[in-house]
């Protein structure tokens, strides 16, 4: 652009109290700001899937229908997030071209945000269980699932604090208990069949009970999903499936 014209622009952008500034900084606020707001929406998305585990969970072990299906209601607002971080993401990959730890940030984003919508779709199932459950007997066996729903909370809540501090010693600590929880799981599942097999009055409160370890358990690994994708950005370094176990053990390459 001329230098007359560009003092002329700078004028009409003063008169409209607009800033004056490279337009190379301008995209790049715009694209921090957009950062921020995804991060933000995923914290919030966060949160009402972190609510919906709690009440399910509570609606199973208290035999409260009602709360139930306040969870099934509440459904639809994680829904909504998910598909608004999706569109967000698609902008942010098509239009600022991310690079480094910022493209790390959200490929890691789009993943945690599908496993936040999972773990609000097993939320459901269990709140669908508890309804079901709550109009039969109780079993009056001990089981293990009020410590599979404590385990699979922590671990929920731990590995969203390790994404909004980008802590990986919490993600780590999130791994660390995805084997209890599917020990537990496999102990619940037995205890249960068992019930099935010898009581037959009692194979549909079983089944019922079957089904929440069962998606407690996927809670979990959806948990430590999110907690992989934590260490992932903090550290550029992959621990799916293990890897970094499997990887140390190669023979280095000529």
């Amino acid at each position: 652009m001329a230098p007359k014209l560009l003092h002329f622009a700078a004028q009409i952008l003063t008169l409209m109290e607009i800033p004056v500034c490279p337009r190379g900084k301008r995209m790049q606020r715009h694209f921090v700001l957009e950062l921020e707001a995804l991060k933000t929406n995923l914290i919030r998305m966060g949160s009402l899937a972190e609510q919906a585990v709690h009440d399910s969970i509570r609606a199973i072990l208290e035999r409260n229908a009602e709360l139930a299906r306040r969870v099934i209601a509440e459904e639809d607002r994680i829904n909504v997030f998910e598909l608004e971080n999706d569109n967000a993401v698609v902008d942010l990959l098509a239009l600022q071209q991310p690079v480094a730890s910022d493209l790390r940030f959200i490929l890691s984003a789009l993943k945690i945000n599908n496993d936040l919508e999972r773990i609000g779709d097993h939320a459901v199932n269990i709140a669908e269980s508890a309804i079901s459950y709550a109009d039969r007997p109780e079993l009056t066996i001990q089981l293990e699932l009020p410590q599979m729903g404590q385990i699979a909370e922590t671990m929920l809540r731990e590995a969203i604090d390790g994404f909004i501090h980008v802590n990986p010693a919490l993600g780590r600590g999130v791994l660390r208990n995805d084997d209890v929880i599917d020990d537990l799981n496999r102990q619940t599942v037995r205890e249960l069949v068992h019930v099935i097999r010898t009581n037959p009055e009692a194979v549909e409160q079983a089944l019922e009970l079957v089904r929440v370890s069962r998606n407690l358990e996927r809670i979990a690994d959806l948990a430590t999903n999110i907690a992989e994708e934590v260490i992932y950005v903090a550290e550029a370094h992959v621990v799916k499936h293990h890897l970094e176990t499997k990887t140390s053990s190669l023979p280095d390459r000529d």
